[in-house]
């Protein structure tokens, strides 16, 4: 057991641009993102991507699926980095996340990019994220996979292999099962209140495919004025890894930098 997240931090600086994955997934989704960022980044932006609680690299921390203690011990760790102001991008769990953490720490929160986040209304495909948490072949982890994303989504390899790699890790699978049981209670997520959204003071940018099997698309309708809404037609809900390039321009744009 390790006593503080597991990050992927690379560069220097008092400003950052921090990645938090979504449910079975680990600082890795974020690699081709990462790779299509362009360079009109602001210059010397440090880029830290996490292994969340209960996943990965951070597999033993506690308050695993639980969105508030999970955005504290963020906030936290940036504050001992150093990092007085940064960027938000969170993938599903990981949107609630940032949002809980803009709450908790507005004026460190610069903007906020959330892709297909979680916590925008109740509905949610708890099927889906049982057969993911459940899996236990290869050839069931794929299936799951698949399913995770649109429905003519080429998954690559690649993808199927992390998950698979990230099944591997002693402990992950029943911690998946644990986790997955948290986020969806009786068919349910837990919804953010609309004076909530309403009171994120910072740039946000919310991205949501057409053909989203996990969270139904018209979680994006409605929103705030304020928030910037990015439909993307034939996409699912694995846009980290669906579409690298559109969500780096998203992100990219959040940040001001675009």
């Amino acid at each position: 057991m390790t006593g503080a997240l597991y990050a992927d931090d690379t560069g220097e600086g008092e400003c950052a641009l921090v990645l938090l994955h979504g449910f079975a997934g680990s600082h890795r989704v974020w690699e081709g993102v990462r790779k299509a960022l362009p360079n009109a980044l602001p210059k010397g932006l440090r880029i830290i991507a996490y292994d969340l609680p209960g996943h990965a690299r951070s597999l033993d921390l506690p308050g695993a699926g639980k969105a508030k203690s999970v955005a504290q011990m963020v906030v936290d760790d940036l504050a001992a980095r150093g990092i007085a102001r940064y960027h938000l991008a969170g993938h599903s769990f990981g949107g609630a996340v940032a949002v809980l953490a803009a709450h908790l720490a507005p004026r460190s929160v610069a903007s906020l990019a959330l892709i297909a986040p979680g916590g925008f209304g109740s509905g949610i495909a708890g099927d889906l994220m049982a057969a993911r948490a459940h899996a236990r072949t290869d050839d069931e982890i794929a299936s799951a996979v698949q399913a995770m994303f649109g429905a003519q989504a080429q998954v690559e390899s690649g993808v199927v292999d992390a998950a698979v790699e990230l099944n591997s890790v002693p402990g992950q699978r029943e911690k998946l099962i644990e986790i997955s049981s948290l986020i969806v209670r009786n068919g349910e997520q837990g919804a953010f209140p609309r004076a909530m959204l309403e009171a994120l003071a910072m740039p946000v940018h919310v991205a949501w495919g057409s053909r989203d099997a996990v969270l139904p698309p018209h979680q994006a309708d409605g929103l705030p004025e304020s928030f910037i809404v990015h439909r993307l037609p034939g996409l699912g809900h694995m846009l980290p890894e669906e579409a690298p390039f559109e969500i780096a321009r998203i992100i990219a744009e959040s940040t001001g930098a675009v």
